[in-house]
């Protein structure tokens, strides 16, 4: 029997995850009535991943539980926008965002994530919760990847990679500046 996540109070042993898996160029994709959903604790582990999630990434519900969410990080993906994500996240906010995924075999996939701050009664931080959404087309090809690329560029382009996180980050937020909204705005907008 398929289990698609831990019994409530269960508890999920944190385990390091080393991923030598390189990026294939093949991108997967899922259905429009279809959702990915995962839950973590307040540190980035997996303790809830739906069938969807599971067939998307390739990987098996025990690599996922337990695993820290970056299990699923593609290098082509900026670290800013991760920054401005947990930012958001510790504010006690929620945040859309645009991400690509990696597979366990290397391939990519995009999503529109919706991420979200699971409090208790007592409005203590228990952890996370991402529901993810097939993104418009569209908008990935002509404005996320542009943007994405040049934020990534500019990490790249430092030898210390907190000075190029903090190089992206700014132009990120120059970007809303300029724009004169916030990221969720931005993110509706297009």
């Amino acid at each position: 029997m398929l289990r698609t996540g831990l019994a409530s109070g269960s508890r999920v042993k944190r385990r390091k995850v080393a991923r030598t898996t390189q990026p294939t160029g093949h991108e997967r994709t899922f259905g429009p009535e279809e959702v990915i959903v995962s839950k973590t604790d307040a540190k980035g582990v997996i303790t809830y991943t739906n069938r969807t999630f599971m067939k998307v990434s390739g990987f098996e519900e025990e690599e996922l539980l337990g695993a820290p969410h970056s299990i699923i990080r593609h290098p082509d993906m900026p670290r800013c926008v991760f920054k401005l994500l947990w930012d958001t996240l510790a504010a006690g906010r929620e945040i859309f965002a645009y991400v690509v995924n990696m597979a366990k075999n290397g391939d990519h996939y995009w999503v529109f994530a919706h991420v979200t701050p699971s409090v208790s009664l007592s409005g203590d931080l228990l952890g996370y919760h991402s529901n993810r959404r097939v993104p418009d087309r569209t908008v990935i090809e002509t404005t996320i990847v542009p943007l994405y690329q040049t934020l990534l560029a500019e990490e790249q382009r430092h030898q210390d990679r907190k000075k190029g996180l903090e190089g992206s980050h700014q132009m990120l937020l120059d970007l809303l500046k300029e724009k004169a909204v916030g990221y969720d705005e931005l993110v509706f907008s297009l």
